[in-house]
């Protein structure tokens, strides 16, 4: 019999670490899912709560939110870039070009969660983002993007032109910031334990196996 387990992952779909780890994550569950039963949620974080209408040149943003210089961004941007083809995901930063605000792509995360495509639209809006270079605040990227993975592309409509969800995504932003979580990814198992940042593979499936597999009496 499979242990059961829970993993809130925490994260924006505007962050390429958060891709990294997810990747991982699930590569790590798939390695032991004869062991483990795993029940994924997603949270939201905003990296860029305020970011406004067209977004910002990634460069630029960098630069000026963490004071990183060119070299150090293409550094970084490189490294991203290598963990991604690692673990088969395809970062393509000639595409990706521009940071956005992805509150609204939250909101619709909250509706997949309560359809049980939740896992599908994440990894969706991933590459959408990542690999495609689209927009995840443009509402016709993220009703496409909905309809792409099963949901249906008028409710996706419908909820984009209104405010819900809003309040139960703000709600949840508050939860995990008012526990700690200032960066992420933040992968909670059980409502306990706290893994941070893109680990590699083995890492999270140490981790796993630690809290979630029952030891023999």
């Amino acid at each position: 019999m499979r242990a059961g387990i829970k993993i809130d992952f925490v994260s924006d779909v505007s962050c390429p670490w958060c891709a990294i780890g997810l990747q991982s994550l699930l590569a790590a569950l798939a390695n032991l899912r004869d062991l483990l039963d795993s029940n994924l949620h997603f949270q939201p974080f905003e990296l860029n709560p305020e970011m406004g209408a067209g977004g910002e040149d990634i460069a630029e943003h960098i630069a000026h939110k963490y004071g990183a210089s060119q070299q150090q961004f293409a550094q970084s941007q490189e490294m991203i870039r290598a963990r991604g083809e690692e673990l088969g995901f395809r970062f393509d930063m000639d595409r990706r070009t521009r940071i956005y605000n992805t509150f609204d792509a939250h909101r619709l995360l909250h509706w997949a969660g309560i359809e049980g495509r939740q896992l599908q639209l994440k990894q969706a809006l991933f590459k959408a983002y990542f690999t495609d270079g689209a927009d995840p605040s443009d509402h016709a990227v993220l009703v496409a993007v909905a309809a792409a993975v099963g949901l249906d592309p008028t409710g996706a409509q419908q909820i984009l032109a209104s405010d819900r969800y809003a309040a139960q995504v703000r709600a949840r932003e508050q939860f995990y910031r008012r526990q700690g979580i200032d960066a992420v990814p933040a992968i909670i198992i059980n409502d306990q334990h706290l893994i941070q940042g893109g680990q590699p593979i083995a890492v999270f499936e140490r981790i796993l196996r630690q809290l979630g597999v029952p030891r023999p009496l």
